[in-house]
């Protein structure tokens, strides 16, 4: 069940990264109360991964997940640079994501 937890965790962290992008060009309070809500979420729910996985594997792969999310995301909704070079490393990222799961 941790494991969920940390993938929910992550996946809200990203949402709540798409949501202040949207907040920051169309200023409105809906918007704002979504980010906010996501990042409750996140820190919610990567409280209850800690509980069972070490902070170290945990934290690594709640990053991971955000980071390489937001990048994705970045690229699909708003327009960022699709450049091969960038998809490369976030290869990487989830490669290393998986191999933390994988060990830990």
């Amino acid at each position: 069940m941790a494991w969920l937890f940390l993938i929910i965790a992550g996946l809200c962290e990203m949402l709540g990264v798409t949501f202040m992008n949207w907040a920051l060009h169309r200023h409105m309070v809906r918007l704002w109360t979504l980010m906010i809500l996501a990042f409750c979420g996140s820190f919610g729910f990567l409280e209850l991964a800690l509980q069972t996985l070490p902070m170290g594997t945990a934290y690594a792969i709640w990053t991971g997940i955000g980071a390489a999310g937001g990048v994705l995301t970045g690229m699909l909704f708003f327009g960022e640079s699709r450049d091969w070079r960038k998809l490369l490393w976030v290869g990487v990222i989830l490669v290393t994501t998986v191999g933390l799961k994988l060990i830990a």
